[in-house]
């Protein structure tokens, strides 16, 4: 489950927008002054009325949606919706994809005042149960059959979930569930048979103030708990305008989209696109993109870290198994733009020669490798995790700028931007508009804004703990240079990042680890990862009995861990806890310690806490093993 509190990694490129937009007369149509995020739909209609707006892959073709089209969807979504009870401050959970419908049916939403509560469709039936309880949803939007038999299976723990919608028109009436093609009928039905309808779904949009409530979103912590991040149309507004600011975007841009919308990165860069009438298409699933992004030929795209690093390794791969002396051009190429870049990234100007070679490189390389991402990117955006410098400066080199910035959930989402005309590698860059940092006594960045949210929901302690005189407390160790750019030197709790973005609480995994009779101590490992995994101390006693139980030898602990019959005992271990997580949390590979964590090694504090990091350093070797393909 996605978790706030760890750093949100995003890459933004500058924009020379005013500070503030300036306020005109309200139409009915396209209120400029968008207070909330309620008038959205209003404002994109009216400025941005083109023959398409928002699109999926489908196979070589892409379905597109005008703007017009999708205003009148999101008023009959939102008319249905209310059709089945959805009052202003209702809960409506979505469970989905990223497509158009989630974005359709999340405005729906907040143009009557009702609360969108994001799931990820990762989540099990158990976990999804949790925050619909939590939040007391009263609606529910799934997307397939999959995720409606989801919610089927927890449905008798769930007396206040009135209505269930399910996206995919061919799945028909499913139990309770109705399509949202039905929804839509109903909805628009009333615009025809009620007078007054379409005024009802205005009047409700202006009826919406800044200091409602717009959105819960679950995050997991430190503790495995779910937590209900609570977000103000003013938090979200004052974001969106913000990253407008520092975002070059305008109606000739595309954008391919395959993150999750349930992510507040992603959900607010879309809500951004839309402000600043770009184009959103959206691929058909992950697998697809390499595909897609052919299809679509995008001027941007969003991306988490593990995105760019396959694109990265796919790029070189076929660089370097090129016939004889264009391997030998290639790899020169590379080395040429890299030193170009690292001099842009450290603030450097580079020199007559370096510059001369680079573009070399650009002739005879580069500007081959963007014509087949599409020919048409101007930047890359990469969200929620920290980005490898590597990385970085390889895409600097190509001729695809990557900036990093930072921020949380709880900051809806964007802190800090680093300047494209002066980035810093290392850095996150500096503090958005309207933003300030500022870094505690024990080194903690603590944040404060318009955009910082107003507590956990139902959890006031939670939220004591880290909202004080309206400063956050991030939970991340940083530094502030004189020119106020900030770098991310720790994480003051736990919370594993996958190079994917997913947020892995590693203490509630150990915990049912250790459960087991034959694990003494266990560390889940993941943080910058492609995927989770784990060291496992056996409890070599338990185990030399299991072993005699099962008339097998014993061994030497060195022997033991090694041992096929021994790993596959502790498999079975994994594989029950794995039942009950999400994918992104399965424990993919184990390592057996031969020796156990003591206070005398510096594995364990005086209290008999792990010391992950020096646990790490110590069998760094083993953990680098268990990445090997």
């Amino acid at each position: 489950m996605e978790a706030g509190r760890a750093a949100l990694r995003c890459t933004f490129v500058p924009c020379y927008a005013p500070a503030v937009m300036p306020a005109v007369e309200e139409t009915d149509s396209a209120p400029i002054d968008l207070r909330t995020i309620a008038e959205l739909p209003f404002y994109m209609m009216g400025r941005f009325p083109k023959p398409l707006t928002v699109g999926r892959c489908r196979g070589d073709q892409i379905d597109g949606i005008s703007g017009k089209a999708v205003f009148e969807r999101i008023r009959d979504i939102s008319l249905g919706l209310s059709a089945l009870g959805m009052a202003a401050g209702d809960r409506v959970a979505i469970v989905s994809e990223s497509r158009p419908e989630w974005i359709m049916c999340d405005l729906a939403t907040l143009v009557a005042g009702a609360v969108t509560v994001p799931i990820y469709p990762t989540l099990s039936a158990a976990q999804i149960r949790y925050i619909l309880q939590d939040s007391r949803a009263r609606l529910a939007v799934v997307s397939t059959l999959e995720q409606l038999a989801k919610l089927q299976e927890e449905r008798h723990l769930l007396p206040a979930l009135e209505a269930v919608v399910i996206m995919d028109a061919e799945a028909g009436r499913a139990g309770s569930a109705i399509t949202l093609q039905e929804l839509e009928v109903r909805g628009h039905a009333r615009m025809t048979g009620e007078w007054g309808a379409g005024r009802e779904f205005r009047e409700a949009a202006r009826r919406v103030r800044p200091g409602d409530l717009a959105t819960i979103i679950y995050t997991s912590g430190t503790t495995g708990v779910p937590k209900g991040v609570m977000l103000t149309h003013a938090n979200l507004t004052a974001n969106l305008e913000a990253g407008s600011q520092v975002l070059v975007l305008s109606q000739d841009d595309v954008a391919l989209s395959f993150l999750p919308l349930s992510h507040a990165f992603e959900r607010m860069v879309s809500f951004i696109y839309l402000f600043t009438g770009v184009t959103i298409i959206f691929a058909e699933s992950m697998d697809t993109v390499a595909r897609d992004i052919g299809a679509v030929r995008p001027t941007v795209v969003t991306g988490v870290p593990r995105v760019y690093e396959k694109m990265q390794t796919r790029i070189v791969a076929t660089g370097e198994a090129a016939p004889g002396p264009r391997a030998l051009i290639f790899k020169w190429s590379v080395k040429a733009g890299i030193a170009k870049a690292r001099a842009h990234l450290t603030g450097r100007t580079p020199g007559a020669i370096v510059s001369a070679k680079a573009a070399l490189a650009d002739r005879l390389v580069f500007s081959t490798i963007r014509s087949r991402l599409g020919g048409r990117i101007r930047f890359l955006v990469s969200g929620s995790a920290p980005l490898g410098a590597s990385v970085l400066e390889f895409f600097y080199a190509i001729g695809l700028p990557i900036v990093e910035g930072y921020g949380l959930t709880e900051t809806a989402p964007i802190l800090s931007v680093n300047p494209p005309s002066a980035p810093r590698v290392g850095t996150v860059g500096r503090a958005l508009p309207g933003v300030e940092l500022r870094i505690a006594p024990d080194g903690e960045i603590l944040a404060r804004g318009p955009n910082i949210m107003v507590g956990y929901f139902n959890n006031p302690e939670a939220t004591a703990e880290v909202l004080q005189d309206g400063w956050f407390a991030t939970g991340d160790i940083g530094t502030l240079d004189a020119e106020g750019y900030l770098t991310i030197t720790d994480r003051k709790k736990d919370l594993l990042v996958t190079s994917g973005g997913k947020k892995i609480a590693p203490q509630p995994i150990e915990h049912v680890l250790k459960r087991s009779l034959l694990v003494a101590e266990a560390v889940v490992l993941g943080d910058r990862r492609r995927f989770a995994t784990a060291l496992i101390v056996p409890d070599f006693a338990a185990l030399e009995r299991r072993l005699q139980a099962l008339g097998r030898p014993p061994g030497t602990r060195e022997e033991l861990v090694a041992r096929p019959d021994v790993m596959a005992l502790y498999q079975e271990v994994v594989d029950a806890l794995n039942r009950d997580l999400s994918p992104f949390e399965r424990i993919k590979r184990i390592a057996l310690l031969p020796s156990e964590f003591t206070i005398a090694s510096g594995e364990l504090t005086p209290t008999l806490k792990v010391r992950r990091r020096l646990v790490e350093q110590r069998w760094s070797e083993r953990i680098e093993a268990l990445y090997q393909d």
